[in-house]
């Protein structure tokens, strides 16, 4: 894992280097390498380098929130040819909300690629679900304006809507694992805090999801909301295998 100072500030062919390794990784090579660069720079990283407003990945996070859009609405609008408009709308948000975003940035992964200030750097930033799922998006912003709408849609749909309804059930755990408890159970599912560990600029938070006096689901996560869904998603998948009916 290389530094947040990694790509800027390394020589020229250390810094081609890591950019060939990302584009590896995307599977979509640059024509302006600049557009890159600019998608991995957070505003605290352009603050402190005195970088103008332009050159940090806030527009570019705006373009790509459009494409995505576009490109999900689509998605869906084929995938589920039955829905009405407000549950399409339901599934969209799902999608596209900031831990999904997160998820799919991880999976490249992202945050080791960001250029932060020492300030987010120090608090955790590269692993924060807003700072990743923001550079999510100016990266599509980047593609789009390189290589056009196709090369943008590919990258979307090759790391956010593939396997779909597995990211979809793991950010909607909380309201599925309710929605089962109160059809199949007379108590409630509870959310227990366990133990906290780490500084409190990158803390760890480990819950359990408890029915009753059993114990459904162990999470962890840098937040108590993470940490219940990453216990209820746990939950649900404890519960399928006992119930083999078990319709989710």
């Amino acid at each position: 894992m290389f530094c947040c100072f990694c790509i800027v500030e390394r020589s020229p062919n250390e810094r081609k280097k890591k950019i060939l390794e990302l584009e590896k990784k995307i599977g979509y090579t640059f024509k302006k390498t600049e557009l890159l660069v600019n998608a991995l720079t957070h505003s605290s990283y352009a603050n402190e380098h005195h970088i103008s407003y332009t050159g940090n990945n806030e527009r570019l996070e705006f373009l790509g929130d459009a494409v995505l859009e576009v490109t999900s609405s689509e998605f869906l609008f084929h995938r589920y040819p039955e829905l009405p408009e407000g549950e399409l709308t339901k599934k969209r948000a799902s999608m596209v909300c900031e831990p999904t975003l997160a998820l799919c940035a991880r999976e490249i992964p992202l945050g080791e690629y960001l250029l932060l200030g020492k300030g987010e750097e120090a608090t955790g930033g590269r692993k924060r679900d807003s700072v990743v799922s923001d550079a999510m998006e100016a990266l599509i912003g980047a593609i789009y304006l390189d290589g056009g709408f196709a090369n943008a849609k590919e990258f979307i749909y090759k790391f956010i809507l593939n396997d779909i309804e597995n990211k979809q059930l793991f950010y909607d755990s909380k309201t599925t694992l309710q929605e089962i408890v109160q059809g199949q159970y007379e108590k409630d599912v509870r959310y227990v805090l366990v133990k906290e560990e780490g500084p409190d600029h990158n803390k760890s938070f480990y819950v359990e999801a408890i029915l009753g006096n059993q114990v459904l689901g162990e999470g962890c996560g840098h937040t108590k909301k993470a940490a219940e869904q990453q216990a209820a998603y746990a939950a649900i998948k404890k519960l399928k295998c006992e119930k083999g009916d078990l319709c989710i």
